[in-house]
């Protein structure tokens, strides 16, 4: 969504904290890797399930699956499996579930032990059972050649009894292998090991916590059907595809359900941040609205496939959310899967063609705020029931403009549908909330970048030839190509902007949200930012510097003061050959005024006291408000600097408002330098929820209202005031925010002088948009007025800040 200062983004690298989710049963043949007391020869513990029947848990039994990873049958016959707690006592005996029959080559082998009095789901057929009371969260099982029970208690111990054929510890267990227990088993989660039942003797990296996924002998499951390896013939396709996964709205109608062996072809995999592969069915059904992929989650384990790989894919349907806070799409997944790879190097399904001609006009249907989840998906009328409707498939754009640059996680937003309004120099320009701009498309590469640099353009570049890969929806993005191929770059040439030179007559004023400056940023920022304030911005007489933080920067430790980072970029100034500026700023009380923690960020006047004097009207602190004295020509602030209304609720955990009075050619001006509560929290415009809740807002209107009484109230005094309010108000020129500050007339917001395709100053998700706004006073004719958004920074690769700064001339 057009979201712009949300707290700056710490690495989304698409990360989502989760509990590892085991990854099981691949049809390739594996050596037996060593196991506990010596080298297992044929059969390892391959999942251990203790929440059978108690709160929480779907499956009725506890359940051990045994796994074969050879290419022979392994006989069970005088074998057993058996449990010790996992803080044995000394009368602890150890339980045993004697075992027959055998584990068919590459398959599984079930072992239902006791029921518990709750779960609605019964295991399949088990091979074998037993009453064996496993714990949900810690003790220990092993295989065993022999059915009398072991008598060790000691990891030690355990080591050296011969029978033991391999030995899983789980929880907090005594007895285990290598440097700890499996963790994560609980009342919903077993431990298992991952897809080529790898045992390394160390059960704390071999198995990992997910869905149970009980499986026996034939390959039967909790869903129906056969899984990889079952009953040692070759796996077919169970009766569920990916399209009946999908279904026809945002949610599966087979959420929750485990399905199996579900045919596609890989055709993206991700081995970082979100681990996992995508797989698409190449044999469509004749519904549009159905999606034929979908993304397949392992967990922490890194996939093994391969794109154009042939699977069958046994595993649980889930809904998962991006930013459920943001009111993100779900992404429909399959977790915990066992997966089969029938063969490789077939061709992968061609993409779907992302272009004007397939996007429709029309955004999203509207709810009236309620969720869109459950509604039919007409990807014929709504572009993003056509995202969605093509959520996982192999999908592609071809020479396509580049509407936000490169930035440093290697993501950049190109624009399909060229119908959507443009600025410029070649970006998509938003101008309303009912106008989303329906083709923005962000391209994040899959391979390593070792293997294909990721392309770095600017707003106005080409990404020329085809783009491909899976489409794919995240945090902070919205959808997604997940890029297997990325287009070349064609360099358009943009320039950085420099602003007209201020006539000997103008007071110049400027503002400049500088990002979180503190001491210890890089000299080459405060090289960067300065020389755009005397370059690009013709080192005006008066600067609004946004985000200034406090001498220790994001250090929470109660410094409050600023005079450092103010100075070193005072000095950086005249370094690149401009001014010897003065300042004036209040120290904001600790923590009080949002940011970044510990940062204290606040606002700042630079100004030239060669050029402007500053009123200096002592009485200016950080609780106190400052009020308006005197009328006509002696209108005056009761303090200069000051704040405005600062113990008002309106600036809680948000900044408040420095206003100063300066003199220009014996006039007085008074300057209002702003920074208005983030968007943080906000629902994106691709929210599940249409239209969406724009939560913040409430908070800036009310800033508003409290600026705009003051500024009345100056006006009141004295109608000739010469009032400018700038900086980074976070809304746009149509928002509720600027409707307020503006009602009366008591102010005029200078980007609507402007023409439509240059009304921006700031680029979110491919819109280029306005955060920023210089207003003056009616006091300003319009013909003294000469207004500018220099675009330095929000279209390029390299920026200095996030925002372009914004220039005024005016004569007062």
């Amino acid at each position: 969504m057009p979201s712009p200062t949300p707290a700056r983004r710490s690495r989304r690298a698409l990360l989502r904290v989760t509990a590892p989710v085991a990854v099981a049963a691949s049809l390739v043949l594996v050596p037996l890797p060593g196991a506990f007391a010596a080298p297992s020869t044929g059969a390892v513990i391959a999942e251990v399930y203790g929440g059978g029947g108690n709160s929480g848990a779907t499956l009725k039994n506890d359940f051990i699956e045994l796994g074969n990873p050879t290419g022979a049958a392994f006989g069970l016959a005088g074998y057993s499996v058996q449990y010790l707690p996992g803080s044995p006592g000394a009368s602890t005996q150890w339980g045993v579930t004697p075992l027959n029959g055998s584990i068919p080559a590459g398959g599984r082998y079930l072992i239902a032990e006791a029921p518990g009095a709750g779960g609605t789901v019964d295991l399949p057929a088990a091979d074998a059972g037993g009453s064996l009371a496993l714990s949900a969260t810690s003790g220990t099982v092993a295989l065993v050649n022999g059915t009398a029970p072991l008598s060790c208690k000691t990891a030690a111990d355990c080591a050296a009894d011969s029978r033991i054929v391999d030995l899983v510890g789980f929880g907090t267990a005594v007895v285990r292998e290598g440097s700890g227990p499996a963790a994560g088993a609980s009342n919903s989660a077993s431990v298992a090991r991952g897809s080529s039942l790898a045992d390394t003797d160390d059960n704390a990296k071999d198995l990992t916590a997910g869905d149970p996924t009980p499986v026996n002998s034939k390959g039967q499951t909790t869903g129906g059907g056969t899984t990889p390896g079952g009953g040692g013939g070759t796996p077919v396709p169970g009766d569920v595809r990916i399209h009946d996964i999908q279904g026809a709205t945002r949610i599966s109608p087979l959420n929750t359900k485990t399905v199996t062996n579900v045919p596609g072809i890989v055709t993206g995999v991700r081995g970082y941040g979100t681990k996992g592969f995508w797989i698409q069915d190449p044999n469509a059904d004749d519904n549009p609205a159905t999606s034929e992929a979908v993304f397949v989650f392992t967990g922490s384990a890194n996939p093994t496939v391969k794109v154009g790989d042939s699977v069958l894919v046994t595993a649980k349907v889930s809904e998962y959310y991006p930013n459920s806070s943001g009111g993100s799409q779900s992404v429909t997944e399959l977790t915990g899967p066992k997966v089969t790879v029938l063969s490789s190097g077939n061709a992968v399904p061609a993409p779907v063609v992302l272009d004007a001609a397939a996007i429709p006009a029309a955004y999203a249907p509207d709810a009236a705020g309620g969720s869109i989840e459950n509604l039919p998906l007409d990807p014929s009328k709504y572009a993003l029931d056509l995202y969605e409707s093509l959520e996982g498939m192999n999908v592609e754009v071809r020479d396509v403009p580049v509407v936000q640059a490169t930035d440093k996680y290697h993501e950049l937003w190109v624009d399909a549908a060229p119908t959507d309004p443009r600025t410029d120099r070649g970006g998509v320009v938003y101008l309303g909330y009912d106008k989303p701009n329906n083709g923005r498309i962000m391209i994040q590469s899959l391979p390593p970048l070792t293997e294909q640099p990721f392309p770095v353009a600017n707003v106005g570049d080409k990404l020329t030839g085809s783009t491909a890969g899976p489409l794919d929806y995240n945090q902070f993005g919205g959808y997604t190509i997940a890029a297997n191929t990325v287009g070349t770059v064609q360099d358009n040439g943009l320039q950085r902007e420099v602003a007209d030179r201020a006539l000997p007559s103008e007071l110049s004023i400027a503002t400049y949200n500088v990002e979180n400056l503190a001491p210890g940023d890089a000299d080459a920022k405060y090289t960067e930012l300065a020389q755009a304030v005397v370059t690009n911005l013709r080192s005006p007489d008066i600067v609004a510097l946004e985000e200034i933080q406090d001498n220790s920067g994001a250090v929470d430790d109660g410094t409050v003061d600023a005079s450092v980072t103010v100075q070193k970029f005072i000095d950086a100034v005249k370094a690149a050959g401009g001014p010897a500026y003065d300042w004036r700023s209040i120290d904001p009380v600790n923590d009080k005024d949002g940011g970044q923690p510990g940062g204290n960020i606040r606002q700042v006047f630079l100004f030239n006291p060669d050029r402007v004097s500053f009123t200096d009207i002592p009485g200016g602190d950080s609780t106190t408000a400052v009020d308006v004295t005197g009328t006509g020509k002696r209108t005056s602030l009761t303090a200069s600097p000051g704040r405005i209304d600062p113990n008002n609720d309106a600036w809680n955990s948000s900044r408040k408002p420095l206003v100063g009075q300066f003199s220009f050619h014996n006039k007085a001006v008074f300057v209002i330098a702003n920074h208005f509560n983030s968007k943080g929290g906000d629902q994106g415009i691709d929210s599940r929820f249409q239209a969406p809740n724009r939560s913040s807002e409430v908070q800036r209107q009310q800033q508003a209202a409290v600026e705009q009484a003051f500024v009345a109230k100056l006006e009141a005094a004295d109608p000739d005031a010469r009032v400018v309010s700038l900086g980074d108000f976070n809304d746009y020129q149509f928002s509720p925010a600027l409707q307020t500050l503006t009602k009366g007339g008591v102010l005029r917001d200078l980007v609507n002088d402007l023409p439509a395709s240059e009304r921006y100053s700031y680029v979110y998700q491919g819109n280029s948009q306005v955060l920023d706004h210089i207003l003056v006073s009616p006091a300003f004719k319009r013909q003294h007025v000469r207004y500018d958004v220099v675009h330095i920074n929000s279209e390029f690769a390299v920026q200095a800040s996030d925002h372009d700064p914004q220039v005024v001339r005016v004569k007062p």
